[in-house]
C-alpha cells in the first residue's frame, strides 16, 4: 500500500470513530491496536467493545483492517539493522554491547515478566527473543565471553533442538543451577539484573554466588536487552470482563472482607498484590493478556477494610467493569504503582508484601520509602487453591463436557490413524475443534502438545510444520490437551497406541499406571504434603530403574490457571498440606529418548475420607473422565485392587459419558471401557 492509501485508510478509520460515537480518536485507536497486537491471538475480535459499545459492522471492518495492515508492517516493515537482528549471534553480540555501555560484565535474563507468572505476553518474551527457547521455565546468563541457558528436565531436548549450541551452553537448572554456575563462571566485575523480573528469592542467590565469585550484583534500572529489541511488542490490551457469581461461587465483597480480616489478623494494614490470579480471583475478573490463562495485567493493593485500588490500563476495562467492581475499588494507570507505595510508607502502615512471587522492585521501592515490610505469603494464594462447592460443581461439569469432547477426538482417532496419514498437528486441530463446540468453552488451557512416536519423549514438546511427524503403525501417540471453560478449567493426558505395541510398551505403560492407580487411591492424614505423596505414583518405575523428571502433579484454577499453587505433588521440597478443595493432576509418565512417551494425567480433587478411623483423613476424588488405552496394558503386572480401580473407572466414564455422545462414539466407548482381563 502506498503512503497516500495508508493515510486514507487512517482518516477513514478517524471518521468510522466518529460516527460510531467513540471516545477514541484516530490516533488513539492507532495506540489501542498497537496493545492488542501484543495480546495473544485468542483475544480475537473481542477488543471491539472497547472502542465502541455497541460496535457498527463498518468501524469493526476498519478495525481489523487496520490491525491486519499494521501487524504486516510489524512483520515485514524492519529496517537493515532489524534484519540483522534476527540473527541470534547478532543479538547476543547486540546484547553484550550494550552490557559494556552499562558498565556490566554479564546479564542475567529469566523468562519471566514483572508478574513472575509461568506465562508472559509477547512483550516479555526477552528469553525467547535472545536465544530461540520457547519452554514455559528457564534463564539465560550472559557473560562478555560465554553464555548459558538453564532448563529443567522437561525441556532439556526441546532447548537441545531449539537453542545455537555454539552460543550457549544447555544445563540442567536443577542439577546445575544457575547460582552454583556464577560461582564458578563469573570472574570479578559487575551481574546486572532486572529488579521487575526477579523476586528477592532469586536475588538472594544471585548475590551469594557472585560474591563467592569476587563479583558484585547490581540492579539495573533501564533493562538492556530491551534497549536492543527492536520492534519490541507494546504492552498487551485484551478485554477486562466481569467473571460472574454463579461461576466464582463468592462475590467479590465477600471475598475482599474475607482477605481484609486476614490482614488485620496478621497485623497488615495492606498487602500488595503482583500476581494477576489473585487479582483475577478477589475481584472476580478475568482477561486475557497471556496465552490461554484469563489474567489481567495488572497490580492491587488491598486493604484491610476491605478496599482495594487496581493499577491496570483503563482502556482494557469493558463498559460496565466499574460498576462490577464497586465504589471500594479505585482503579488507577500502573505508573501510579510507585507512588501509592511511598504513600503507604509515608503512613508507617505494615505492608505485606510475598518475597516468593513479588518482583525484587516493589521490595527495592517500599525499603527506599522507609516502610514496615511483612514478608508473607499471597493472602489469596490458599483460598483460591481450595475450590468452594459453586466451583466445585463448575469444575465437575466441565470435565463431563470436556471428557466427551476428548471421547469424540479419542473414536475419531482409532478411525483415522491406522489409515496412515494422520499427522500431529492434523490431530490435534482436530481436537481443538470438538472442543469449541461445547458450552462455556472460551479458550484452550494450554497449546495442545501432540507427540507421536519421538516426538512424545520430550515432555512439553510442540508439533510445528518443521517437526511433526505422521501417527505410525507401532508407534506411540501421547495428546496432553485442556481447556479453559466459564465454569472450570482441564487438563487430561492420554498415551495411545498406534497400531500393535511391543511388549516394552506394554510394561512401560502399565508401569506408569500402576503409579497412577497408587496415587488415585491415597489415603492419607491431613497436613500431607505433596511431597509425601510423590514416590507413590514412580515406585514402579523405580522397581525397574525407571523414573521421569518432572513432578506428579500441579495445581490446577477455577477458570485460572491451568498451573496454580501453592500446592503441587513432586520430588522438591514444598511445605504445603494438600487441603480439601484443591484440585492436583495425577500424570506420572515414562520417555525413551528418540523412541516414545508415556504419560497418563487425570485432575483429582483432595476430599475428606469417610470412616476414615482415629485421624481425619484425605483422599482423592478424579474428576478427569476419559478412556485409558487397554491396548497397552499388560494385565500381568496388575493386582486385584488395580484391576478394580481400572474397572470401575471405566464404568463411570461410560456411564457418565454415553448420554452426552453421539450413537458412534458410544459404541466405540462401551468397547474402550469394557473391564480387562486379568491373567
Amino acid at each position: 500500500m502506498t503512503i497516500s492509501g495508508a493515510e486514507s485508510d487512517r482518516g477513514e478509520l478517524g471518521r468510522l470513530l466518529q460516527q460510531a460515537g467513540s471516545t477514541y480518536d484516530q490516533q488513539g485507536a492507532e495506540a489501542l491496536i498497537d496493545g492488542v497486537l501484543g495480546a495473544p491471538a485468542e483475544v480475537g475480535t473481542s477488543w471491539h467493545v472497547l472502542v465502541a459499545d455497541p460496535m457498527t459492522p463498518a468501524l469493526a471492518n476498519g478495525l481489523e483492517a487496520r490491525r491486519a495492515a499494521k501487524a504486516k508492517t510489524n512483520r515485514n516493515g524492519l529496517s537493515a539493522a532489524d534484519f540483522e537482528l534476527l540473527s541470534r549471534e547478532a543479538r547476543l553480540g547486540r546484547l553484550r554491547q550494550a552490557l559494556a555501555a552499562q558498565g556490566l560484565d554479564g546479564f542475567i535474563v529469566p523468562r519471566a515478566d514483572e508478574h513472575q507468572g509461568e506465562y508472559v505476553p509477547p512483550r516479555g518474551q526477552r528469553l525467547t527473543w535472545l536465544t530461540g527457547f520457547t519452554g514455559s521455565a528457564g534463564l539465560a546468563i550472559v557473560l562478555r565471553d560465554r553464555a548459558a541457558l538453564f532448563v529443567d528436565g522437561r525441556y532439556t531436548l526441546q532447548a537441545a533442538a531449539q537453542v545455537d549450541t555454539e552460543l550457549f551452553d544447555i544445563h540442567h537448572l536443577i542439577e546445575e543451577p544457575p547460582a552454583r554456575w556464577i560461582g564458578t563462571a563469573l570472574s570479578p566485575g559487575v551481574l546486572g539484573y532486572d529488579p521487575w523480573l526477579h523476586t528477592p528469592h532469586d536475588i538472594d542467590r544471585f548475590r551469594a554466588a557472585a560474591e563467592k565469585a569476587g563479583a558484585i550484583l547490581r540492579a539495573v534500572s533501564e533493562n538492556p536487552l530491551d534497549r536492543i529489541w527492536s520492534g519490541r511488542p507494546a504492552a498487551p490490551i485484551s478485554p477486562v470482563v466481569p467473571h460472574a457469581e454463579r461461576f466464582a461461587g463468592e462475590s467479590a465483597q465477600s471475598k475482599r472482607a474475607r482477605i481484609g480480616r486476614t490482614l488485620g489478623e496478621e497485623g497488615a494494614a495492606a498487602v500488595v498484590l503482583t500476581m494477576p490470579e489473585s487479582i483475577a480471583w478477589l475481584l472476580n475478573i478475568r482477561g486475557g493478556d497471556v496465552p490461554h490463562t484469563p489474567l489481567p495485567s495488572s497490580f492491587a493493593i488491598l486493604r484491610r477494610d476491605g478496599s482495594v485500588t487496581l493499577f491496570i490500563d483503563r482502556r482494557k476495562l469493558v463498559p460496565g467493569l466499574q460498576r462490577h467492581l464497586g465504589n471500594a475499588v479505585t482503579v488507577m494507570p500502573p505508573e501510579e504503582l510507585g507512588p501509592a507505595l511511598d504513600a503507604l510508607a509515608a503512613e508507617g502502615a505494615r505492608v505485606q508484601v510475598d518475597p516468593a512471587t513479588a518482583a525484587s522492585w516493589i521490595f527495592h521501592r517500599l525499603a527506599a520509602a522507609g516502610a514496615q515490610i511483612h514478608r508473607a505469603a499471597d493472602p489469596c494464594l490458599l483460598p483460591k487453591a481450595c475450590k468452594n462447592p459453586v466451583e466445585l460443581d463448575g469444575t465437575r461439569a466441565a470435565h463431563r463436557r470436556d471428557g466427551a469432547a476428548l471421547t469424540r477426538f479419542l473414536t475419531w482417532l482409532a478411525q483415522e490413524a491406522p489409515k496412515g496419514g494422520l499427522t500431529e498437528i492434523a490431530a490435534s486441530d482436530r481436537l481443538e475443534a470438538i472442543r469449541r463446540e461445547g458450552e462455556n468453552f472460551r479458550d484452550l488451557s494450554f497449546s495442545t502438545i501432540s507427540g507421536a512416536g519421538s516426538n512424545g519423549a520430550i515432555v512439553h514438546y510442540r508439533a510445528m510444520p518443521e517437526t511433526e511427524k505422521r501417527l505410525e503403525p507401532g508407534s506411540l501417540y501421547l495428546v496432553d490437551s485442556g481447556a479453559q471453560y466459564l465454569d472450570g478449567t482441564t487438563d487430561v493426558t492420554r498415551t495411545v497406541a498406534i497400531g500393535e505395541p511391543s511388549p516394552e510398551m506394554r510394561d512401560r505403560f502399565t508401569r506408569v499406571l500402576k503409579g497412577h492407580i497408587a496415587l488415585a487411591l491415597a489415603r492419607f492424614p491431613k497436613g500431607t504434603t505433596g511431597t509425601q505423596l510423590d514416590a507413590f505414583a514412580r515406585r514402579a518405575l523405580w522397581q525397574k530403574g525407571l523414573d521421569y523428571d518432572h513432578g506428579t502433579g500441579h495445581g490446577v484454577g477455577s477458570y485460572l490457571g491451568v498451573h496454580e499453587g501453592p500446592q503441587r505433588i513432586s520430588k522438591a521440597p514444598n511445605g504445603q498440606a494438600l487441603l480439601p478443595g484443591m484440585i492436583v493432576s495425577n500424570e506420572p509418565g515414562y520417555y525413551k529418548t528418540g523412541a516414545y512417551g508415556i504419560r497418563i494425567e487425570n485432575l483429582v480433587l483432595v476430599r475428606p475420607v469417610e470412616d476414615a478411623g482415629e485421624r481425619e483423613m484425605l483422599g482423592f476424588e478424579t474428576l478427569t473422565l476419559a478412556p485409558i488405552d487397554r491396548n497397552l496394558i499388560e494385565a500381568s503386572l496388575l493386582d486385584q485392587d488395580e484391576i478394580a480401580w481400572l474397572d470401575r473407572y471405566h464404568t463411570s466414564v461410560r456411564e457418565t459419558l454415553t448420554p452426552l455422545v453421539d450413537l458412534e462414539t458410544a459404541r466405540w466407548l462401551a468397547e474402550a471401557t469394557a473391564p480387562i482381563e486379568s491373567a
